[in-house]
């Protein structure tokens, strides 16, 4: 996820939290120390609920990040590689390769939820024990407040809806009984659609009775159905990529610009013929240094182009997406990160083989729905 920053590792998984991490924190903790804590608990100082809820909202960012990290243990468990774990204003995301068999997809879906079982069962159990033994009642109602928390998390994720673990829960049993990996992505993902257009209307529906706790709603509903219908969109992209080797989507040759030249010179000399709306920059020697974006080149103050060289407005090499001709294409699409989409520029050894667009995918996708009508 973009704009996040890197936190550390969790057994060997790089941790990074969102800039809307803070956010978060801030309104669990208001929304406990102004209001929950002081129904519950009347009669103590501003000061003590302030930092009970600040207390309160860090423990619920814990146990988020133990949600995503029995995702990320159960994933490498069976052998699938887990990119990061990210924590933003909405929970949790692990990134992490796609599963190959069905019993795996189960497995590391049902590890959040229960996760967050056994994280409600400890704070309810600690929560009614401080307050029974101790008569702590301020610690006391915030394990409550943490546990009742983990619960509902727990059971929100179980609805049979991707990207939600129910609905990663509904897809390994539909594969398991159909045999059908395809098929049970877009059934679920559709479900994910669905699901959040419900509490989209559910949330609107709150807040002009007066609830503004239903834009909260309204928000995960928004997210669920952006990243529900992405999903299916992945699921019907997968057939078509499938077996498809980087050599067979590419497009060849390549077409370069120097990287010391000027941008004026490049736009001059390489620009106005180019057929594409990147191009590749090559060093002296002529290896790949970089991928200059068109737009971005036009975007170029007049006064700036004369002196301002290509390679310091492109994207570096270490940063741009490459392969080799010889990977499976549905491979290198599913290892890409936020930072690194397309085009991907495909290499053997140091010198360039070709390139693969957007349009590139789409040919090919066109190219297996023209067998598909054949040969029904």
């Amino acid at each position: 996820m973009n704009s996040s920053v890197r936190m550390g590792r969790i057994r060997g998984v790089p941790l990074r939290i969102h800039w809307t991490v803070p956010l978060l924190v801030m309104l669990f903790g208001y929304s406990l120390g102004s209001h929950t804590l002081p129904a519950g608990v009347p009669d103590q100082s501003n000061v003590i609920y302030t930092l009970a809820g600040l207390a309160g909202a860090l423990l619920l960012l814990v146990s988020l990040l133990a949600h995503e990290a029995a995702h990320a243990i159960t994933a490498r468990r069976k052998g699938i590689e887990v990119q990061s774990i990210t924590l933003w204003a909405l929970g949790g995301m692990t990134d992490m390769g796609r599963p190959r068999a069905a019993g795996a997809v189960f497995l590391i879906a049902v590890s959040g939820p229960f996760a967050s079982l056994i994280v409600a069962a400890i704070a309810l159990g600690a929560g009614i024990g401080l307050d029974t033994l101790s008569g702590w009642a301020v610690p006391a109602a915030v394990l409550l407040w943490l546990g009742w928390i983990n619960l509902v998390l727990a059971v929100f994720n179980l609805l049979p809806a991707a990207p939600l673990d129910g609905g990663r829960v509904v897809q390994a049993l539909m594969w398991w009984r159909t045999g059908d990996q395809d098929r049970a992505e877009r059934a679920s993902a559709r479900s994910g659609q669905v699901l959040g257009i419900l509490l989209i209307g559910l949330g609107w529906i709150a807040v002009l009775r007066g609830a503004l706790s239903g834009l909260w709603l309204a928000v995960i509903g928004f997210f669920i159905m952006i990243v529900a219908s992405a999903e299916r969109q992945r699921a019907r992209l997968t057939p078509a990529l499938r077996g498809v080797r980087a050599a067979a989507a590419m497009s060849s040759p390549v077409e370069t610009c120097q990287d010391w030249l000027t941008a004026q010179r490049c736009i001059e000399d390489v620009a106005v013929r180019a057929r594409h709306s990147t191009l590749a920059l090559v060093d002296f020697d002529g290896r790949p240094s970089g991928l200059l974006h068109l737009p971005r080149l036009a975007r170029i103050p007049a006064p700036q182009r004369e002196t301002l060289r290509v390679r310091d407005v492109a994207t570096p090499w270490s940063q741009c997406t490459t392969c080799a001709p010889d990977d499976f294409l549905e491979d290198v699409l599913e290892k890409l990160s936020p930072g690194r989409g397309l085009p991907i520029l495909v290499t053997e050894g140091q010198h360039l083989a070709g390139i693969i667009t957007a349009h590139d995918i789409s040919r090919i996708v066109q190219r297996h729905a023209f067998r598909g009508t054949q040969s029904q």
